[in-house]
């Protein structure tokens, strides 16, 4: 399971995600609405009381995060099952071929090479409280967050949902997959807060990359070679480590 290349690509989709123009330049200000407290304080105010009230606020925030990604995975992961038992024959190949494209387009969009304008809408649940939130209405900050479509995150986190309704058996893990890439760095940003500034800069270089290997996975995915690429990944680690394990031994 540790060599299955898609479960890696999803969670690499999570850390692209977050690390996006379009969520890590404005981090400090979603901490700023969860927590009450102003954007100079958070990044200023390095204390310990400080850095557990953020990472407690994250955590109840990416809670609501995963129960909206990780339905919407169960979702496609249904329909995908759907698809299969309605039809036949190459239908199976047929979905892989429509999700490859849907994939290979998405990447496209994400390095910036083509442009939809209709991707570039930006939708959001917006909820103003009159005062700081509390842990429950961080969870529901969260949620409108998920729900929201993003030019960045949107269509990266719909090439995943492809990826659940191609693979259902294995689409709820994908989905918590990338639910956690997107987790990791955003607990460590919110822990350490001041690095964010410091990574904006390369943010346009990781979508090119992200896009770059979105691309190369639509491709794989297309021409069948995806699993294929799996399994020889999968003997190799096999090979290293029983060979390691009989160099112990002996």
């Amino acid at each position: 399971m540790g060599s299955d290349v898609t479960l890696w690509l999803a969670l690499g989709a999570g850390v692209i995600s977050f690390l996006s123009p379009c969520t890590l330049p404005i981090f400090p200000a979603y901490l700023s609405y969860i927590t009450g407290m102003s954007v100079k304080e958070i990044q200023g105010d390095k204390s310990l009381n400080v850095r557990r009230k953020l990472l407690l606020h994250s955590i109840f925030f990416l809670f609501g995060i995963g129960l909206i990604f990780i339905s919407l995975g169960l979702g496609a992961s249904m329909l995908g099952n759907l698809l299969k038992g309605l039809f036949t024959g190459n239908t199976g190949d047929f979905i892989q071929r429509i999700a490859g494209i849907f994939i290979i387009v998405m990447g496209l969009f994400i390095g910036g090479w083509i442009n939809f304008k209709w991707l570039m809408r930006e939708k959001r649940m917006k909820v103003k409280p009159k005062s700081s939130l509390g842990y429950a209405g961080t969870v529901f900050v969260g949620m409108g967050f998920a729900a929201g479509w993003t030019p960045c995150i949107g269509p990266i986190f719909a090439s995943v949902l492809v990826l659940a309704a191609n693979e259902p058996a294995k689409g709820l893990l994908y989905t918590v997959a990338y639910v956690i890439g997107f987790a990791i760095p955003f607990l460590l940003f919110s822990w350490f807060i001041s690095s964010t500034r410091a990574i904006v800069r390369y943010s346009s270089i990781i979508m090119k990359v992200g896009g770059s290997l979105m691309i190369v996975m639509g491709v794989l995915l297309y021409t069948g070679q995806l699993t294929r690429l799996s399994n020889i990944l999968l003997r190799l680690v096999q090979d290293t480590w029983f060979a390691n394990l009989g160099a112990i031994l002996l």
